[in-house]
């Protein structure tokens, strides 16, 4: 099916186009372009009139530039505009105007992407979704997002981030959500802001594009709620509130067991109960913004409720696993894999689903132990170091037995432990990961956690290693 034609395209942008084409996808990155695509040549870290030739080359339909590359033939399918950032907000605009999806809107300081997909599992049952890919949830990612969305799709879920005040307004106006979803506020971002209530402006600014007859969620009980109830009454939307202290989307109890989170909640008139399959209990949280949002749209809650159990963390957001040490003695540890993303309210809330699970046994018949592999917090300003520090008083830290600690901010975290819980502080996790068979034993649980550009996902790709099972 055609997504874009050379006349659609031409009519959105203002530009002109050198040739009759026809475009069944978009792509930014010449790397997982797909035949067919229309390549976007946006200026980042390259140019990416330099890669023109080579997406036409894989099968690109056409691209969209601001000037013809060199070494191009004539007949070659362009769509030429003045400026190809502006071109590309202007196709995720046409692609908005003309769909008929409900669109969903989700930001938070916490748990976007990981909404983003449950939203995406739990509208599956409804009917057809469009969601975005990974995290693209910026400046590009959310143009790019709506230009890519079927004008048949009964759903889409936009997926809207933040580095720095003035960023959500707009993006949101883009996407004119019919409903906005905020999952939490915490401190993220903070060196671009002066304090956590204006990271809660900022998100609470998803609410500013909202279509009429529309729906606010966000959650109660925060520091920070009356700064989004505020917004969410003044865009003139219905107001959802999520929480202990809510009505319409009342949490009643989040429990555990080894294999899962269950989360009870009142939505509308209904009890409703959800498992989810090795999460923990912020994913329970969002799980509860979820169904607010079902509720928003008047899907059938029992429907939603199951199919949110079908959904399970991807590897670098909570993904669970155990690695088998010794196939004949049946040896093994548990494996969390967290290593995407880190800010104190998620490192806290990984803590305490460490904290609630109970190791096996050793080789020896001791219980295992409760391990935590721990990345640089970044983009946390003036008081990173402190921030750093004061995980070492969380309540969950009281159950974990070692704290393995991994780049320059990560020291403060160290400093600040018991002796007794210390384990290495290293510079890099390359150096961790060198030694992966040292840091475990049979019955441990191992929580590794950063933020991405820590790079301890290398230290969980060594830990995966150590199974006898995928050898």
């Amino acid at each position: 099916m055609s997504l874009w034609t050379a006349s659609d395209g031409a009519r959105a942008t203002g530009g002109q186009a050198t040739a009759d084409w026809q475009a069944t996808g978009l792509s930014i990155d010449t790397r997982s372009l797909q035949p067919g695509d229309l390549f976007v040549a946006l200026k980042a870290a390259r140019d990416g009139h330099d890669f023109v030739a080579q997406a036409l080359a894989r099968g690109a339909s056409a691209a969209l530039v601001s000037r013809r590359p060199e070494g191009l033939p004539e007949d070659a399918p362009l769509l030429i505009v003045p400026d190809v950032m502006a071109a590309l907000r202007a196709l995720g605009a046409a692609g908005r105007a003309r769909a008929k999806a409900r669109i969903i809107a989700v930001t938070g300081s916490v748990g976007k992407t990981s909404t983003k997909e449950m939203l995406r599992e739990m509208l599956a049952d409804f009917g057809q979704v469009h969601a975005a890919e990974a995290s693209f949830n910026n400046h590009w990612g959310v143009p790019i997002t709506l230009a890519r969305l079927d004008p048949e799709a009964d759903f889409a879920v936009v997926e809207i981030g933040m580095n720095r005040p003035g960023e959500i307004d707009p993006l949101s106006r883009l996407a004119r959500p019919h409903v906005a979803l905020i999952t939490t506020i915490a401190p993220a971002h903070l060196e671009a802001f002066d304090d956590i209530d204006g990271i809660a402006r900022e998100k609470a600014s998803i609410f500013n594009g909202l279509e009429r007859d529309s729906h606010a969620i966000y959650p109660s009980g925060l520091p920070t709620s009356p700064i989004l109830a505020e917004a969410a009454a003044a865009s003139g939307a219905t107001c959802l509130p999520f929480g202990e202290t809510a009505e319409t989307l009342r949490l009643h109890e989040i429990s555990h067991t080894e294999s899962a989170v269950v989360l009870r909640a009142q939505v509308g008139q209904m009890r409703i109960a959800v498992r989810l399959r090795d999460a923990g209990a912020h994913f329970a949280m969002n799980a509860l913004g979820c169904l607010g949002v079902a509720h928003a749209l008047g899907l059938d809650l029992a429907r939603a409720a199951l199919a949110l159990g079908r959904w399970q963390p991807p590897a670098g957001r909570g993904l669970r696993q155990q690695v088998l040490l010794d196939p004949v003695e049946e040896l093994s540890f548990t494996l969390i894999d967290d290593a995407f993303n880190a800010n104190p309210a998620s490192l806290e809330a990984a803590l305490d689903m460490l904290a609630g699970m109970t190791p096996g046994q050793s080789q020896s018949g001791r219980p295992g132990r409760r391990i935590a592999i721990l990345g640089d917090m970044l983009e946390l300003g003036p008081a990173e170091m402190a921030l750093h520090s004061a995980i070492a008083q969380t309540p969950a830290m009281a159950a974990v037995d070692l704290v393995h600690c991994v780049g320059p901010r990560m020291a403060a975290l160290h400093a600040a432990l018991p002796l007794r819980k210390r384990g290495r502080h290293v510079a890099q996790s390359e150096e961790l990961a060198q030694i992966v068979h040292k840091l475990v034993a049979p019955g441990d649980i191992v929580l590794v956690k950063g933020s991405k550009s820590s790079l301890v996902s290398r230290v969980v790709d060594g830990l995966r290693n150590l199974d006898t099972a995928t050898r």
